[in-house]
């Protein structure tokens, strides 16, 4: 069974995390919450709380098939933890499946390897991914190597489905 890391920290967008969440599980991956403490709550934007299952120091890239990063102001936070930056980065070096949405870019951003990769993000951050030599593009979903990245909420459907046929390749 391939396993799934979703990345969780305070403010994250409800949709951005539930909906692959839940299509994930659906798919028969195993997803596991991972923020920076472990079995810990963790308020979205609208105050729906996601329980994590796992710290990020007490994980290894090597043991997950995906990543994903949702977005709401939560990436501000992940990037915060050098332990989340560490184990995001680590999937970016083993060229693990990658999603991000909406203001998940931001931890790309301090985690990846973004030099000429095409992405799209909320546009209120492409100047971000920019800066970290990213090229923007305005589309629903751009996928570039293992990365795949999407802008708003309304993008889910095809960030997701696009995800999933990454993650089967």
């Amino acid at each position: 069974m391939k396993k799934i890391a979703i990345l969780v920290a305070d403010l994250y967008d409800d949709n951005e995390l539930y909906y692959p969440y839940y299509r994930l599980l659906e798919e028969g991956y195993q997803v596991d919450l991972i923020g920076a403490i472990a079995n810990t709550s963790y308020k979205s934007k609208h105050g729906l709380p996601a329980m994590t299952t796992h710290a990020a120091k007490d994980v290894s890239a090597r043991d997950y098939d995906g990543l994903v990063i949702p977005g709401g102001f939560s990436p501000d936070y992940m990037r915060r933890s050098s332990d989340i930056v560490s184990f995001t980065k680590d999937m970016d070096t083993l060229q693990k499946p990658m999603a991000a949405i909406c203001h998940g870019a931001w931890l790309m951003a301090s985690a990846c390897d973004l030099k000429n990769k095409n992405m799209t993000c909320f546009f209120s951050i492409k100047d971000d991914i920019i800066h970290a030599g990213a090229n923007y593009i305005d589309e629903a979903v751009v996928v570039d190597g293992h990365l795949v990245t999407s802008r708003t909420p309304k993008d889910l459907p095809v960030f997701v489905k696009t995800f999933i046929s990454v993650l089967e390749k």
